[in-house]
């Protein structure tokens, strides 16, 4: 089957992020046609005039419909295109040169009907925008599921870089109505279908992810709140780390209150543990200011998550 990509990218009040997109498109190494599908949800700050300025270097459609969630949206915009493969990005995201070209080798080489790939942080970004991307790919935190590293046999893509067939997605119907987590709902589908997911490592693109701290914790938060509901709706996916962040914060801090008692031991183990993540960031990003930010959006990602995947159980109960 010759591939035909649909690049689907859902906006919501960020044209200025549309910008960078959509100029890291235009330098794609790829030969053969693609299409791009801006679908505007609703937006009050819209992206048309971004989009025109770039009618002539792309083959590009524009969609505005009333606001209805990134999910609906990616749906809508799937429902527009003439590919047979359509690829999803997140507005908040710069794709290399290369990215379509990797996709299209890694698809020859082994066929699926849906891919996750990576994300890293560009040179560009604030250092707080590299110690989140840290605190969310990296070994010491996160396993590197959402890194550059292959970690696990059966892949869960994520939305901001997900390829799924044309076949896949009339099947499956695409996105749910959930908010969150509805990436790996339709994995889970894509699952019972009999659909095969892999992880293509050199397909990663720049992923801006959230720009304060605020931010971060509640996205954080909202996918610690939605694991529950997930668990219960496919309780064989259901796995004991999902529970890490939850009993990882509330160690921390009875290990705190324990240096009021002068009991030393526990904080001492996570005086070890933040050490670890301040080597091993500074040795990926060169910069002691982002290694010592990963020490914080480590905390408030697992603070987020677990306080989130808490209120989730007791909201599902």
């Amino acid at each position: 089957m010759e591939l035909q990509f649909s690049i689907i990218i859902p906006v919501y009040n960020r044209p200025q992020e549309i910008d960078e997109l959509l100029q890291s498109l235009t330098k794609q190494t790829y030969q053969k046609t693609f299409e791009i599908i801006v679908v505007e949800d609703g937006s009050n700050l819209k992206s048309d005039e971004i989009v025109n300025k770039y009618l002539e270097k792309l083959n590009l459609k524009y969609f505005f419909k009333p606001n209805s969630g990134a999910g609906a949206s990616r749906n809508f915009g799937m429902q527009k295109a003439s590919g047979n493969y359509f690829i999803i990005f997140d507005s908040d995201c710069i794709i290399p040169p290369n990215y379509l070209v990797e996709v299209e080798n890694a698809l020859t080489k082994k066929y699926t009907d849906a891919f996750g790939g990576a994300d890293a942080a560009h040179q560009s970004f604030t250092a707080i925008q590299k110690a989140i991307n840290y605190s969310m790919t990296s070994f010491f935190t996160t396993g590197g599921i959402r890194g550059s590293k292959k970690a696990v046999d059966k892949f869960q893509p994520r939305s901001f870089n997900l390829g799924i067939s044309k076949k896949a997605f009339e099947q499956t119907k695409g996105f749910s109505k959930m908010k969150i987590g509805e990436d790996i709902d339709l994995t889970f589908r894509l699952w019972e279908h009999k659909f095969e997911t892999q992880f293509i490592e050199n397909a990663f693109v720049f992923h801006k992810r959230r720009a304060t701290f605020k931010q971060f914790f509640k996205q954080t938060f909202a996918f610690g709140n939605g694991r529950p509901f997930l668990n219960r709706k496919y309780p064989k996916t259901a796995k004991i780390t999902y529970w890490f962040p939850s009993v990882f914060i509330l160690t921390f801090i009875i290990s705190m209150l324990l240096l009021f008692f002068n009991i030393k031991i526990f904080a001492l183990f996570f005086g070890v543990y933040f050490t670890i993540i301040i080597i091993d960031s500074l040795l990926k990003n060169k910069n002691i200011s982002v290694a010592v930010l990963s020490v914080i959006t480590t905390l408030i990602q697992f603070t987020g998550y677990g306080f989130g995947f808490l209120k989730g159980l007791l909201k599902n109960e």
